[in-house]
């Protein structure tokens, strides 16, 4: 009697690192592929159920009393399950459970029910009159498939008419992430039984009946597990065993090579969401080890590498960053034959992506100035967060050029060792890895976390660690600064909540979070460079990951009043935003070829604009309408423009604009942790049920003018004309989606005073922070921070005066 039963698949998880390696990163990712041995699960999809002519063990014992008719519903029930995972029983089991349900015989349908399934069970379980549970092999052959499912059915004999819930276990199942390197290696399988509709979660305390086990596993060869088994209470007794170890043969499964290239024929790397007609995610995310992170449904593959799957249908969501339309697919992959050549070419995937923008022919490179490989989602076991191969793979399954890995409190012993004060050898151009230092964990981080970028040492002197950094923000600038960093605070927003949408908003921000709550005080501060000559304290402020009108609100004000700091943008991958590296992005424009120093420059300098990638706003310029060419382009000359003719002047506010909506990378994946937007995101921007979104002309913190376009991926040239009587600060924004930094255009000699208000506001946010964060400095620095926090104040209530508008 001949089995045929083949399921929809399983959970492909080991990488096939093969093919063009000139994309990929080598070695680097051969050392990552050592220590994470395995991956997979999700939810449970279906594979073999084997021979029932195929035995290992002893028949198992047949039960003689169990009621017919009932037994006779849980079986239709139990073929339901089987069919609807895909793993239907053979034409003889089911014409032999249709003799069970024509017999007129009770004891003749007993057998023939028995007869039917019993070739198929994995595992006995015998539950005495005590509720002590036995657990037996039974006769189904241990075949396992390499990175899938395979289903066998349990057979259960309830003397105790038990209807609590059949409960399996193993110590060789459990989720990888986490895991020390000693369990890695025995973490090989995952295990559940399928306990939902059209089988109910307990047992139905029949006497007899069948349950279905699921197991996963991602090995070949030779394997072996114990699986025990239980019903809420303790099981174990003289004469009973609730486990049973078995020795199971791992078959391969059939490797689908991705053959993957961008839109001008160059091999590439892509992110892929791979799911089952179930919508069963493959990998599985609990047995994810780098460079697949546990916590995305997504994988990121270069052109050329292999995903083993079993035979199957499947349904690929492929995306790469927000620049690029996301595309479906479905690739069938077909049972590797038993006498099938080691040699012979494997199945392969053709993906083409597409672009609907690229400001990088224009010289805008994207980056994430603020990303993590330890800390928050990712693992401290089995080793103290992830690589660099890794983090480099993810930026480019992102299309993100720059990618800033932030060392900060978290595994920072271990991570510290990746520093070099240059760009990370793994970097393969244009995208580029540097490693450098969040302050978080320690030092100043409970006056507000700072981003150090450009470092050429990265740790102070007094230690080698992280426990003797300065505890004020200003002494961290004062000792980046004189090495050449670029510097900012983290997630600004954290701490400078207001209620309301309204830019500026001039209500008073509690000042009690991690964000750039000092930035109010250390704005107003200068420190030497490596020249040593006084600088600006702070560079810039982080924007896109937390709320943006918290964070706009304070860099208006200071604006306003004067300061030149510039904005960047982060995701804080993977704390605030987990999802993907990239959420938040800054394009910084270069003149020539890409380089992380210069990028960084680009952002200290103001020649960016950020957002989330969703919308752009290139080129800004802002010319003087006279009879003399004025022109200024964004970051350069210091982003000021003087006017000729002031007092009677006009601007003319040139950009590249292009938006899209509902092309979303994530459309179509209803998992929460892969669906969550930062609070930038263009759909917010989207005016009422149209394809259409504003983009505003801001002066002085005010939106003056405004030109509505079509969010349908085309570039478009937009003009502004507005006149200027003072001197001020204009910008352009896609709000909530993007905004450059500023041009300020310059009336005579008069510096930017653009509003009594916001030096008011300023002055009490220097009160209020120094409420909050003074308890937070080390005695040895305390006069130094009443110094700044003092003067801070004294500088804002000078710029009131001469603030000539309220």
């Amino acid at each position: 009697m001949a089995c045929d039963i083949w399921g929809m698949g399983s959970y492909p998880d080991r990488v096939r690192w093969s093919g063009d390696r000139n994309l990929q990163t080598g070695v680097h990712l051969m050392a990552t592929l050592a220590h994470r041995r395995i991956l997979s699960l999700f939810f449970a999809a279906a594979l073999l159920i084997v021979s029932p002519l195929q035995t290992v063990a002893d028949a198992l014992p047949r039960v003689a009393q169990v009621d017919v008719q009932p037994l006779l519903m849980q079986v239709k029930n139990l073929t339901e399950a089987l069919d609807y995972l895909g793993s239907p029983l053979s034409k003889e089991a089911k014409e032999l459970l249709r003799k069970a349900a024509d017999a007129e015989d009770d004891a003749d349908a007993r057998k023939l029910v028995q007869d039917a399934l019993d070739p198929y069970c994995h595992i006995g379980v015998n539950i005495n009159p005590e509720s002590r549970v036995k657990v037996a092999q039974g006769q189904a052959k241990p075949i396992l498939h390499e990175n899938g499912w395979t289903q066998f059915l349990i057979k259960v004999h309830n003397e105790a008419g038990v209807t609590a819930a059949l409960q399996a276990t193993s110590p060789n199942a459990g989720r990888l992430h986490g895991s020390t390197r000693q369990q890695v290696r025995d973490r090989w399988l995952e295990l559940q039984t399928f306990d939902v509709q059209p089988l109910p979660a307990r047992l139905t305390g029949l006497e007899l009946e069948y349950r279905i086990v699921q197991i996963y596993t991602l090995e070949k060869g030779k394997r072996a597990a114990m699986i025990a088994f239980n019903v809420g209470q303790g099981t174990q007794d003289i004469g009973f065993r609730n486990d049973v170890t078995i020795t199971f043969d791992c078959a391969a499964s059939a490797p689908l090579k991705l053959n993957i290239l961008d839109e001008d024929g160059t091999p590439t790397t892509a992110g892929l969401v791979i799911t089952d007609s179930l919508g069963r995610v493959y990998p599985s995310q609990a047995k994810r080890l780098a460079p697949d992170f546990a916590f995305h449904p997504q994988i990121y593959r270069h052109d050329g590498e292999s995903v083993p799957l079993p035979a199957g249908k499947y349904n690929l969501l492929i995306t790469r960053g927000p620049e690029y339309l996301a595309q479906r697919m479905q690739v069938e992959v077909k049972p590797v034959a038993a006498d099938a050549a080691a040699d012979a070419p494997p199945q392969v995937a053709q993906i083409k992506l597409r672009r609907w923008v690229d400001p990088a022919k224009l010289g805008w490179w994207s980056g994430d100035h603020h990303i993590h490989a330890a800390g928050c989602s990712h693992y401290d076991k089995p080793t103290e967060g992830v690589h660099a191969p890794d983090m480099l793979r993810h930026c480019m399954g992102e299309d993100l050029k720059i990618g800033a890995n932030l060392t900060w409190g978290p595994c920072f012993d271990y991570q510290k060792q990746f520093f070099t004060g240059k760009v990370d050898k793994v970097s393969t151009y244009p995208y580029i890895l540097r490693y450098d230092v969040e302050v978080s964990g320690f030092g100043s981080h409970q006056s507000g976390h700072i981003c150090l970028l450009r470092l050429k040492d990265q740790i102070p002197p007094g230690g080698d660690s992280k426990n003797h950094w300065p505890t004020l923000g200003l002494n961290l600038y004062r000792w980046a600064k004189k090495q050449g960093a670029v510097v900012g605070p983290a997630h600004t927003g954290w701490g400078l909540q207001v209620p309301g949408n309204e830019l500026p908003n001039y209500n008073i921000p509690p000042y009690d979070g991690i964000g750039a709550c000092s930035y109010i005080a250390e704005v107003t501060q200068q420190v030497p460079g490596p020249d040593g000559k006084l600088v600006p304290a702070v560079d810039f402020i982080s924007t896109v990951d937390t709320p943006y009108v918290w964070e706009l609100n304070i860099w208006y004000h200071t604006l306003n009043v004067g300061y030149r700091t510039r904005i960047s943008g982060e995701t804080d991958f993977p704390c605030i935003y987990g999802e993907r590296v990239g959420l938040g992005r800054s394009y910084a424009k270069l003149d020539g070829k890409l380089d992380y120093d210069q990028w960084c420059e680009a952002i200290r300098s103001g020649r960016n604009y950020v957002g989330d990638g969703r919308s752009h706003l290139m080129e800004m310029t802002v010319e003087e309408d006279g009879t003399k060419p004025n022109r200024v382009e964004l970051g350069v000359r210091g982003s000021e423009l003087k006017l000729l003719r002031p007092g009677h002047s006009f601007i003319k506010v040139k950009a590249k604009v292009a938006a899209l909506l509902g092309e979303t990378p994530d459309d179509g994946i209803r998992n929460s942790s892969y669906t969550q937007k930062p609070y930038w995101h263009i759909e917010r921007a989207r005016i009422g049920n149209t394809r259409t979104v504003p983009v505003e002309l801001i002066v002085n913190g005010q939106p003056v003018a405004k030109q509505d376009i079509a969010a349908d991926g085309v570039t478009r040239d937009i003009e502004f004309d507005v006149k200027i009587d003072r001197s001020s600060w204009v910008a352009l924004r896609v709000l909530p989606s993007s905004h450059t930094n500023p041009i300020w255009v310059m009336v005579g000699d008069k510096p930017v005073r653009a509003s009594k208000r916001s030096a008011e506001w300023c002055l009490k946010g220097v009160e209020q922070c120094w409420k909050q964060k003074q308890r937070f400095i080390r005695a040895d620095e305390m006069e130094e921070a009443k110094r700044m926090y003092a003067e801070a104040a004294t500088i804002y209530r000078r710029l009131m005066a001469e603030c000539e508008v309220e």
